[in-house]
């Protein structure tokens, strides 16, 4: 027996059990479904059941694994099965009614992969920061099954949609295109999970991303209380850098964050902390925005603001008053962030594009640009800017105090902190500001004599 015949012979071996004897449309449960506590009564239990499990959900998907390994125990059953599978009924299971050859991403050699997907036939998981075609391939057949199968938790979706977004029980993000808006044939599935790495700083100098030897700055940086924006492209460590940074952040301020997808754990990263997460964006933001304007938060948090909407909320946020907000924001000349922002906020709530980017300047304090390299795909830390207004109040200042030079893997200091960046830092914590000048001296001192 081969294993397409094994699945084929558990799958109509469970459908009798399930819809064929009696009782109910949907048949007896089986004993390990029964002792789940779901009842052999009604059908909809049996519905509910078999949905559950599909949807990745335990202890159903347990339950129905047991049931499996039971029938090939019992009916002496045997086929070699897939090696990206780790047990046959496991093998039976995804292949039948669950994740398929996309079931190995879930396992534990690829826990620290972020990213998988499936273009047409083929699968890739995201390996050691590239895309690695894997040897599995899924058919359009069994790729529209999953599709079903991920729609399972947000009924509401239409099915005939070209576009999905929906969420797993374990949080990974799942964006479906097909029909009209993929080609014929190449229909996608992409998977997208945050990762959990090691959030400090010693663990980003680890990886290359930032110099050691910076790392007491970005300390006193947080101290101080700083407006922050943390922007680069996909993937480019952003979104980990600002996880980073907020570990350091004083544990007893209360803080709110706005997401518009649930990827930042702070619960996880600071358990014990007040803060406050919410998922909003588009016009959902904008309904709870003068909400947020009458928090008695101490800070905020935009962990990605993509559109105008967000933008505008992070500026009002600031100009009230708001120390210590972080925010990320995709670009790619970080020197232009004021202005790109400004764009996005004019677009969706009109205004003027130069006064709009002298608030934005006058809102943020430094703006730290991320890279993924080419060649080796390390994240590297490749700028960052002191923002700010001139003195007359009607320029951007962008002053470059860091620079990454990709030929000598070698950062550039300069020294520079303008009479604003003083007084907030003064104002925050006097003690913090003095080791943080220290600290910036020292680095440009240390890049001369380089």
């Amino acid at each position: 027996m081969n294993f397409s015949q094994l699945c084929d012979t558990i799958s109509a071996k469970l459908l009798v059990e399930w819809g064929g004897q009696g009782g109910t449309a949907m048949g007896p449960v089986p004993g390990p479904i029964h002792a789940a506590g779901l009842g052999p009564e009604p059908a909809r239990d049996m519905i509910e059941f078999q949905k559950r499990a599909i949807m990745g959900c335990e202890p159903e998907m347990g339950s129905m694994k047991m049931r499996i390994a039971q029938i090939i125990a019992s009916d002496h059953l045997s086929a070699e099965i897939p090696g990206w599978y780790d047990s046959p009924e496991s093998a039976v299971f995804h292949e039948n009614w669950g994740l398929a050859g996309m079931a190995e991403w879930f396992g534990p050699d690829y826990a620290d992969s972020g990213s998988a997907k499936i273009i047409g036939s083929r699968i890739y998981f995201l390996d050691r920061g590239c895309m690695k075609l894997m040897p599995q391939k899924i058919s359009a057949d069994r790729r529209e099954q999953l599709v079903r199968a991920l729609l399972l938790r947000t009924p509401e979706e239409r099915l005939d949609k070209d576009r999905h977004e929906v969420y797993m029980s374990d949080g990974t993000r799942v964006t479906i295109f097909r029909g009209g808006l993929a080609k014929k044939g190449l229909d996608a599935i992409i998977f997208r999970r945050y990762i959990i790495p090691d959030l400090t700083f010693e663990g980003q100098a680890d990886r290359n991303t930032i110099p050691p030897h910076a790392i007491p700055l970005f300390e006193y940086m947080v101290a101080c209380g700083y407006n922050v924006v943390f922007c680069g492209s996909v993937r480019s460590a952003k979104t980990t850098f600002l996880s980073t940074w907020q570990r350091y952040e004083d544990p007893e301020l209360e803080g709110v964050m706005v997401e518009t997808d649930p990827e930042i754990p702070i619960h996880r990263l600071m358990p014990e902390s007040p803060v406050i997460q919410l998922i909003a964006d588009g016009e959902r933001l904008a309904g709870i925005s003068k909400s947020l304007m009458r928090s008695d938060a101490d800070y905020f948090i935009l962990a990605e603001a993509r559109d105008g909407v967000a933008l505008d909320t992070a500026v009002r946020l600031a100009r009230k008053g708001t120390r210590r907000m972080k925010m990320t924001f995709h670009a790619r000349e970080p020197r232009a962030f004021a202005y790109d922002a400004a764009v996005e906020i004019v677009r969706d709530m009109g205004g003027d594009i130069q006064e709009t980017a002298l608030r934005v300047a006058g809102s943020f304090d430094y703006v730290f640009h991320f890279s993924s390299m080419r060649k080796d795909k390390v994240k590297k830390l490749t700028a960052i800017y002191e923002m700010g207004l001139s003195e007359d109040g009607e320029g951007v200042l962008m002053h470059e105090i860091c620079r990454y030079n990709r030929m000598s893997d070698h950062w550039k200091w300069t020294y520079h902190i303008g009479k604003d960046k003083r007084d907030i830092g003064q104002e925050e914590d006097a003690d913090a500001f003095a080791a943080f000048e220290i600290c910036l001296k020292g680095l440009h001192d240390r890049s001369r004599l380089s």
